[in-house]
């Protein structure tokens, strides 16, 4: 299985190095004019069969992992739309920006990409991970999309990357779990201490 990660983030970096970790096969699909600038980027553009364009990435992949800044996502969808996306399994792990006219980034995504079925996790870490939990006290991701063999393929993923995979349900569910991000980060601004602060599921 071959794993694509689009975007040039702190998190796209993160889970990609996570998974080489693991001796998975990881390729990265960013923009025409990346910059690569902090010395993740540096040490992953040594190799010369890891980073690639957008269209590029998507057809070497099997598994595709949205992982972009908001301004650069309309260009992974055109990239999307026009790619043979059979039989792949793709993952959105943005999170739309917060603001009165809210709209979730999954919406969009699956727009592009027609009856191919569509998963989200991840978003609850953010595009700027591991900064956003330098600790590495994050243990958890929620997940959801169609239950299918693919979703336990995502499961399989979650794992990989060393986190405890929640199921939240269909991917209908995607608006909630871009929810449960903005509920966090809103809690964050308006502490004192201006720290990250993250949610953890318990049973009681």
């Amino acid at each position: 299985m071959k794993i694509g990660i689009l975007g040039g983030t702190k998190l796209a970096s993160s889970l990609g190095n996570k998974m080489l970790a693991m001796n998975q096969t990881v390729v990265f699909g960013v923009r025409e004019d990346f910059v690569t600038k902090e010395i993740e980027w540096k040490i992953l553009n040594m190799y010369l069969d890891k980073i690639f364009s957008y269209e590029t990435a998507i057809e070497m992949s099997d598994v595709l992992l949205i992982c972009c800044e908001n301004e650069h996502l309309p260009k992974v969808c055109n990239s999307l739309a026009v790619s043979d996306l059979k039989n792949k399994i793709i993952i959105d792990c943005t999170n739309g920006a917060y603001t009165a006219e809210f709209s979730c980034n999954t919406t969009l995504i699956n727009k592009s990409i027609g009856q191919n079925k569509l998963f989200k996790a991840f978003n609850n870490l953010g595009i700027d991970y591991p900064k956003s939990d330098p600790m590495g006290l994050v243990k958890e991701t929620y997940y959801c999309g169609p239950d299918s063999a693919e979703k336990l393929s995502v499961k399989k993923i979650i794992e990989w990357v060393g986190f405890r995979p929640v199921d939240a349900g269909e991917i209908e569910n995607a608006m909630l779990l871009e929810a449960f991000y903005h509920l966090r980060k809103t809690i964050s601004f308006q502490r004192p201490e201006k720290m990250d602060y993250h949610f953890k599921l318990i049973a009681v």
